[in-house]
């Protein structure tokens, strides 16, 4: 079995040692994120029950997120509708991320508990990451380094207007 070395996410890997959930009132990083702060945070869309941020460590340029409000590590908890929303959620990313970046494919899921993967075990959360053929390469090998080629912010601006228009079009 290949194994992938990506150097680059341990620090953000360690800052999740300890078994506490994140925060300390036990709520997630994902959590109660105010409206006012979803530019500082790169929240860039709110649904009813769900939104999509971009992920602040990304695996790519464009890496997104979906997340439901609710709280909770375990898929089953979540209604329907909810659940409904996230591939809605996931659909309008990736339509987004294909009139921006251009991307040649996506990796799209979901990390299901700490021995799955997931650093923020606590909220469940819904990956949506593009994909470029040839975009892996050296750098994070021999250099410890990850090389993205977007700015975040401007990536921010660029699709939180395109989502925008994109949730515009569908309400005519």
């Amino acid at each position: 079995m290949q194994r992938m070395y990506s150097p680059w996410r341990e620090v953000y890997m360690q800052s999740f040692k300890d078994d506490k959930p994140a925060g300390k009132d036990g709520k997630s990083v994902f959590a109660d994120i105010p409206p006012e702060e979803d530019e500082k945070r790169f929240v860039l869309y709110r649904a009813k029950k769900c939104f999509i941020i971009m992920n602040l460590y990304p695996y790519n340029c464009g890496h997104l997120m979906v997340i439901p409000y609710q709280q909770t590590p375990d898929f089953s908890e979540l209604d329907k509708e909810t659940k409904l929303e996230v591939m809605e959620l996931t659909d309008l990313s990736m339509k987004a991320l294909k009139l921006t970046l251009r991307p040649h494919g996506f990796n799209v899921g979901a990390n299901l508990g700490r021995v799955a993967g997931g650093s923020v075990d606590n909220h469940i959360h819904f990956h949506i990451v593009p994909r470029w053929e040839g975009d892996t390469n050296f750098m994070p090998v021999l250099a410890d380094a990850k090389v993205l080629s977007n700015d975040l912010r401007s990536t921010y601006t660029n699709l939180k207007k395109v989502i925008a228009e994109l949730v515009q079009a569908e309400e005519k």
